[in-house]
């Protein structure tokens, strides 16, 4: 699998296509959720060459973790990026806790939970009110320097707070909000990052499904929190455009959409979310679509309304 990319100063290298596991023991996120199904996913993408797999302790608080570590056993871990996030307290109710000690706690549970000896990314999953995030930073670092961790990241910082945490230079990956109809890291963030050679990984890359291209304008209300109508509209018109370029390469809208992320050269890696195997096997094939520029732009332009 081509589209190799590097994350930050690192030495980590990864594929551009991971794969998000929110949904792989993720019971307190997903009500349903079956611990069969994320085994089996997570085994899918693995077979199908996915190097990236993005997990948090939030998740399922613990659990996804425990599964990916109960797969990869069978697997060369040496060829597995494994990325996961921690700072929430259980402690104290699951709040963010960004102080060295907590952090390098997190860091020492999530490999016990992964059953590795090292995390190819540990980011700072939420930013907390009172430590300065260059010392958490700095914990993580002596941890990278121990060989537990190999890059560092954050996640839900402020670009003040990206730049604090970066003081010394430190942080090497940061996982934000971001899609074609949430575009906000593209003016507030990605210039710091290009100069700092820090790598970006956008979360929610299918904004909750909507640009799978599966809603009409009947399904307004699912959506009618967080756009207007005119905005729902947008989206629908933005998508139809897709939808052609996508048919011209006999490929869906989601893999069209996943495949501009991948073409994106501000985005470090794009890790879109499954529920079961054969969404993982849908989403790999989106390595395969080749956009020309024109069709790059085209669908940028698309959804211009939103940047």
């Amino acid at each position: 699998m081509a589209k190799e990319v590097t994350i930050g100063k690192t030495d980590v290298k990864t594929t551009k296509l991971g794969l998000g596991t929110n949904k792989v023991g993720g019971h307190n996120l997903f009500p349903g959720l079956k611990d069969e199904d994320g085994y089996a996913l997570v085994k899918e993408a693995l077979d199908a060459g996915v190097v990236l797999i993005d997990t948090a302790y939030m998740y399922g608080e613990g659990r996804s973790e425990e599964i990916i570590g109960d797969v990869i056993q069978d697997y060369d871990r040496s060829k597995i990026v494994i990325a996961t996030k921690g700072a929430q307290d259980a402690s104290n109710g699951n709040k963010p806790n960004n102080s060295p000690a907590f952090l390098k706690q997190a860091v020492e549970d999530s490999l016990k939970r992964l059953k590795t000896d090292y995390i190819d990314i540990f980011y700072i999953h939420f930013p907390d009110e009172a430590t300065p995030k260059d010392e958490a930073v700095a914990a993580l670092n002596e941890l990278k320097e121990a060989g537990k961790i190999r890059a560092i990241g954050v996640s839900n910082f402020s670009l003040d707070q990206i730049k604090e945490a970066n003081k010394n230079n430190q942080v090497d990956i940061v996982e934000d909000h971001y899609s074609l109809v949430y575009r906000g890291a593209e003016k507030d963030e990605w210039t710091y990052l290009k100069e700092n050679k820090i790598s970006f990984v956008p979360y929610f890359p299918l904004a909750s499904g909507l640009l799978t291209g599966k809603y009409t304008k009947d399904d307004y209300a699912k959506f009618e929190k967080q756009y207007s109508q005119d905005q729902f509209n947008t989206i629908l018109s933005a998508l139809d455009k897709v939808k052609a370029i996508a048919d011209s390469h006999g490929v869906t809208v989601a893999q069209t959409i996943l495949a501009w992320y991948i073409a994106n050269p501000a985005i470090g890696a794009v890790i879109p979310g499954a529920r079961n195997a054969d969404q993982v096997e849908a989403n790999v094939k989106a390595l395969d679509v080749d956009l020309t520029q024109a069709e790059y732009e085209q669908i940028d332009q698309a959804f211009a309304a939103f940047k």
